[in-house]
């Protein structure tokens, strides 16, 4: 089976590090052109920028800040032409102890709502948009093991900003499917990432592994591949559908 890109413009959220790293480059790898999204971190975004074999494009949004979310889309369409898919990869995880006080709990929640929830809601309506004008299109948002089986109390947040992905998720795909739209969830376990890292500096390393079936925790290029299938067609007839890449710490 060969899963050719070409002829694909992507934009991948949070693409300078992570997840969003290894997708750029597995999409890239794979004939696709790259929207490279970043907020502060133009750095990585540039370095990734360069190990990219296909073409590519700089696009800095701040996920948290609706403002500049709205229109974003529009905006990457008018620039570099049409968008064939979207993979909505950025996310944050703020710890918020449940003795913090409300004020300062509820900051944390507004935050973290913003970049993985409305940020993603935003993204998604506007892609649809363009999306049925051209009758194809595919999503793919990232979420986590988190969205079915909870989290700890201090990320209660995290668990409910990436629960409400799937039903954004099935939404889409029930209800724009016929006009060409794919929409599918991908929900990754414990991934070592630097996010990853800073949980990982607070429980301990075996805190994650005694956690799954597998040896060694989930890298962001064990998920590349999956992620490029449902960007490529191959897969379309799975629309709706959500992916758990766990290690099996969570199968629903």
């Amino acid at each position: 089976m060969n899963v050719s890109l070409e002829n694909q413009r992507i934009l991948v959220t949070g693409a300078s590090r992570g997840i969003g790293r290894a997708v750029a480059k597995q999409l890239s790898d794979s004939g696709a052109e790259v929207i490279i999204h970043f907020n502060q971190a133009e750095d990585q975004a540039k370095s990734l920028q360069k190990e990219l074999k296909t073409k590519s494009y700089l696009a800095s949004c701040d996920l948290a800040n609706e403002n500049q979310v709205m229109g974003f889309i529009p905006k990457l369409v008018e620039s570099y032409g049409p968008i064939s898919a979207i993979v909505n990869n950025a996310g944050i995880a703020i710890s918020a102890p449940d003795n913090l006080e409300t004020k300062e709990w509820l900051a944390i929640w507004k935050k973290t709502m913003a970049v993985n929830t409305t940020a993603v809601g935003i993204l998604c309506k506007e892609f649809v948009s363009h999306a049925v004008d051209q009758n194809q299109g595919r999503i793919i948002n990232i979420s986590s093991r988190a969205a079915f089986r909870g989290d700890t109390t201090d990320y209660l947040a995290y668990a409910a900003s990436k629960g409400a992905l799937v039903s954004l998720t099935r939404s889409i795909a029930r209800y724009y499917g016929k006009k060409g739209v794919k929409a599918f969830l991908v929900a990754p376990g414990f991934t070592r990432t630097d996010m990853a890292e800073e949980i990982l500096s607070e429980y301990g390393e075996d805190y994650a592994l005694n956690d799954i079936a597998l040896p060694e925790l989930t890298r962001p290029q064990d998920l590349a591949p999956l992620i490029t299938l449902l960007c490529s067609g191959l897969a379309d007839h799975a629309t709706g559908t959500s992916i758990d890449v766990n290690a099996a710490s969570y199968v629903h």
